[in-house]
């Protein structure tokens, strides 16, 4: 048996929902003997939509069956359907085609948005005047401590502002706009930003478990709040809180907080396991508009 028999495919059942659009009769209702149903309706959950999506995308298999629900529950859809592909068979033969992408290869829009490039260089050129400071200041507390925190915050915020990005209606109607592609966008911004601090601690002798974790933690942080309050607020809230109790105190005093000293990391590794339970369990609230704001 080859491995596209362990494919576990939707069931009639959901495909003839989604036909219909989202719903169905939650109390198993008959038809009356006016032809109306009289049971309540309900739409399908956001991460059975997102799966079924994903699947379809894969699956010609599935897509002629969705193809048949829809023509026998929504003829109107289909006659319109149709009317267009009458419309556009003609020209295809004139188009060229577009080039295979190899399935190693996959899209930077996959892992990174555009409007990510300005915030991430921002990221770096910020992390450079850390360095700058730590070289020249001469203090007990080291700048780029207290900045790494809210660092990757930044390009969090970038990934999935709505006011930020032009096409984010586009990507959030995409079968893999949900919690997969929020962990993408999130490894692409981690990956600058962390290989940025890596050479900042080098340069200035800082302990890379002194900042990696707070960064972490300030990273699931910023998408679990961003799923309950939209990820904008999330972020601006985190990076205030932290400049008004860590860093104005550290910079008045003069020395090292509490919270970057090796006795506070067990705490920040329990809040950024903390905040991976939370994005898990909330997976999906990342399908909606509102994360984004």
């Amino acid at each position: 048996m080859s491995a596209k028999d362990h494919v576990e495919h939707p069931s009639d059942r959901l495909i003839g929902r989604y036909a219909r659009g989202d719903t169905e009769d939650t109390d198993g209702a008959e038809a009356d003997q006016g032809g109306t149903r009289t049971g309540t309706r309900t739409r399908i959950a956001h991460d059975e939509v997102w799966a079924l999506e994903a699947h379809l995308e894969s699956c010609a298999r599935c897509r002629a069956r969705l193809a048949a629900a829809t023509r026998h529950t929504t003829p109107a859809v289909t006659a319109l359907v149709d009317g267009v592909w009458d419309g556009l068979a003609p020209q295809l033969p004139a188009l060229a085609p577009v080039p295979r992408r190899r399935r190693w290869a996959p899209p930077l829009s996959a892992w990174a948005s555009p409007v990510m490039v300005p915030w991430l260089c921002m990221t770096v050129l910020v992390t450079l005047i850390a360095v700058i400071l730590d070289s020249l200041s001469g203090r007990a507390f080291s700048f780029v401590l207290l900045l790494a925190p809210v660092l990757p915050v930044f390009g969090v915020v970038a990934s999935w502002a709505r006011g930020l990005d032009p096409a984010y209606e586009v990507i959030a109607g995409t079968p893999r706009a949900g919690l997969q592609l929020v962990l993408r966008r999130t490894t692409s911004v981690l990956v600058v930003v962390i290989s940025a601090l890596l050479v900042a601690g080098w340069v200035t002798g800082t302990a890379v478990a002194q900042w990696l974790l707070p960064c972490l933690a300030f990273t699931t942080g910023a998408l679990a709040l961003g799923g309950l309050i939209g990820v904008t607020r999330a972020a601006i809230g985190l990076v205030a809180a932290w400049a008004a109790v860590i860093v104005a105190p550290t910079v008045a005093v003069g020395r090292m907080p509490v919270a970057l000293q090796a006795d506070a990391l067990p705490v920040w590794g329990a809040a950024f396991a903390l905040g991976v339970v939370v994005v898990i369990a909330r997976k999906g609230a990342y399908t909606l508009l509102g994360f984004r704001r």
